[in-house]
């Protein structure tokens, strides 16, 4: 069994109860291999977490920026608790040394991986906050997550594609895309689109995701290209 002292230290938390920090890192496939392990898998701490982790980062925004308006905390905040940005904070963290997997998973890295790290992030939230309660949870977060957003404003890597490529098509030309499914395919756990996007009858690019969202983001981000509008 993984050393979970070790995170503990690493981290500055103090579990009391040390089977629900076990338990955030329990992935589903690793019960299936393990149906004595004694605990549930990780997800019902994670849908917790999640919502934690919107509502500590929200107010936290929301005191320290008392000048800005909502539409933008709303970027900030997206930026903030992003599959992407919580993957990056979990690696640098270690999780992937803690992660309780089967033996097929474990060999899965890329996508499916990072997809695992956000999750066991967002569970491990959970956990510390029905273990410690709010203001340790959240001077975590202040700790490891929050820490980002100098960082995200100075970049602006808060602004996604499509969010940029709106902004720029009704400056430069005073219409609003829209997007529209070109292809799909694969089953239903498995789902492949093509997303084009259009400057009314102009059909400016093309992007491909496993979700309706991330194709429109690809096409927005190669129409940024496309039109070189940075």
């Amino acid at each position: 069994m993984k050393d979970f002292e070790k995170l503990e230290k690493k981290l500055g938390l103090n579990f009391k109860n040390k089977e629900l920090l076990k338990q955030a890192f329990a992935h589903r496939s690793y019960l299936n291999e393990n149906p004595d392990f004694g605990l549930e898998h990780n997800e019902r701490l994670e849908f917790l977490g999640d919502a934690v982790m919107e509502l500590i980062v929200t107010e936290n925004l929301y005191k320290k920026y008392p000048e800005k308006a909502e539409g933008e905390l709303t970027n900030w905040r997206a930026a903030l608790v992003n599959a992407k940005m919580l993957t990056s904070v979990a690696e640098e963290l270690g999780f992937n040394d803690f992660l309780l997997l089967s033996k097929g998973e474990s060999k899965e890295m890329g996508k499916a991986r990072a997809y695992i790290l956000a999750n066991t992030f967002e569970a491990l939230v959970g956990a510390l906050y029905l273990d410690s309660g709010y203001n340790i949870t959240a001077e975590f977060l202040k700790k490891y997550l929050l820490v980002n957003l100098s960082e995200i404003i100075k970049t602006g890597s808060y602004k996604d594609s499509k969010s940029h490529f709106q902004e720029q098509a009704q400056e430069k030309q005073g219409i609003t895309p829209s997007y529209k499914v070109i292809k799909e395919w694969g089953p239903d756990h498995e789902k492949k689109f093509v997303v084009g996007v259009f400057l009314q009858e102009e059909h400016v690019a093309d992007g491909e995701g496993s979700s309706k969202q991330e194709a429109e983001e690809a096409a927005a981000s190669q129409a940024l290209k496309v039109k070189k509008w940075k």
